[in-house]
């Protein structure tokens, strides 16, 4: 078996080579996976991991065995490209980290054994989004793709809505590892306080609602109201840093840049508020800093984004705001900031929050029993579909 695995981002090479240097995780369960796919490389004939977004172009077998390829696409991947690279490689079994219709539909056509494992959503709010989507929808619809994973039970719900069938739909999760709400106590309100300690971990885009925090701090101070804010992600870093300077908060916001996993619930917990503001255009899943946040204790604020819907209720287990309105956001901040008993409430709530949340199918499982594809696997997966009725 010639197993090739195909991924937006997340660069294999440069992961492995940075736990050989003894370097720390910069996201939950990273270790866990890049592990996961070395094991199989001990049984399979070859395992190759395809990364379109990587700093530069590479091609070669790491001495773990795993082939590495990276596309060095930084910004537009060429999905022809990529096609092109799949090709070489020739894969007798493919895994779909991304949602890519070119390079499905090859395979597809090829019928050759593929299954998809996402961590996306399907917005429809644009006429090209919805003929993507359609096309998307044959394409994991099709006889070829087995499987259809999805992060979390609203994204593969999400799936649904564009036309994919229930039946082929699993939902997946990272195992928690030391991850759980155990770690940390819930939290009492910082009377003694005369400044909201908000904390955001993400990407630092536009989409990812990190403008609408800035502008919403701003707009606190210009009320009387103190908040700081810590960031911590990679991304367009200088153009935020000169949007809080123009809107005279830079004193108030730090951009910590990446910071290793392990760190990021100690800085929630350390804070007063986790800030989750995805605007509705950007294709959440259901993010890992919601996760991380519970088991913080630290009560979430969040946008309305379709994919938090039901896992996230308001003043039940965080605040909700309207996404992409920073006046929402900063009114939101002062509500539970003058709400001492609300607070307390949801951070208690955290818990049986993030217990919720977790769902029987974890990452490394999909890969084993696809691989091993006996009828105990097969009905591992039909017992945990979207169709099953335990997702209710």
């Amino acid at each position: 078996m010639r197993l090739l695995i195909v991924q937006y981002a997340g660069d294999f090479k440069a992961a492995v080579e940075n736990f050989e240097r003894g370097g720390c995780e910069t996201y939950g369960s990273q270790k866990y996976s890049v592990d996961a796919v070395i094991e199989l490389g001990k049984t399979l004939d070859s395992v190759g991991v395809l990364c379109c977004q990587t700093g530069q172009r590479y091609d070669e077998v790491m001495s773990n065995g795993v082939r590495v390829i990276g596309a060095g696409f930084s910004s537009h991947v060429d999905s022809r490209e990529v096609l092109r690279m799949v090709k070489e490689y020739r894969p007798t079994h493919l895994v779909m980290r991304t949602p890519m219709p070119r390079v499905m539909a090859w395979a597809a056509w090829s019928r050759m054994p593929t299954i998809a494992i996402l961590a996306d959503c399907f917005p429809e709010e644009q006429i090209k989004d919805r003929i993507k989507n359609l096309l998307l929808a044959r394409c994991f619809n099709h006889r070829s793709i087995e499987w259809v994973f999805n992060h979390g039970i609203n994204s593969c719900r999400a799936l649904t809505e564009i036309g994919v069938r229930a039946e082929k739909i699993v939902p997946w999760d990272w195992p928690p590892g030391n991850r759980t709400p155990a770690i940390f106590a819930a939290k009492e309100f910082p009377l003694d306080s005369t400044t909201m300690k908000l904390f955001y971990a993400g990407m630092v885009i536009e989409t990812k609602g990190i403008g609408d925090l800035l502008d919403a701090i701003g707009l606190l101070r210009a009320s009387g109201v103190r908040a700081t804010l810590q960031v911590a992600g990679n991304g367009e870093i200088d153009a935020f840093s000169q949007r809080a300077q123009k809107l005279g908060i830079q004193k108030d916001v730090q951009f910590l840049g990446m910071v290793p996993n392990d760190q990021v619930m100690t800085l929630m917990n350390r804070s007063d508020l986790v800030i989750v503001p995805s605007r509705h255009e950007y294709p959440e899943g259901l993010p890992l800093t919601i996760y991380e946040a519970f088991c913080s204790h630290t009560p979430i604020i969040a946008s309305d984004h379709p994919m938090f819907r039901n896992r996230l209720v308001d003043e039940c287990n965080s605040i909700i705001f309207k996404g992409g309105n920073a006046t929402s956001l900063a009114d939101s901040i002062v509500k539970i900031w003058h709400a001492p008993a609300l607070y307390e409430r949801l951070s208690a709530a955290s818990a049986q929050s993030w217990e919720n949340l977790q769902v029987p199918v974890k990452w490394a499982q999909i890969l084993t029993h696809w691989i091993s594809n006996s009828a105990d696997d097969q009905k591992f997966f039909m017992d945990h579909a979207l169709s099953s009725g335990r997702y209710r």
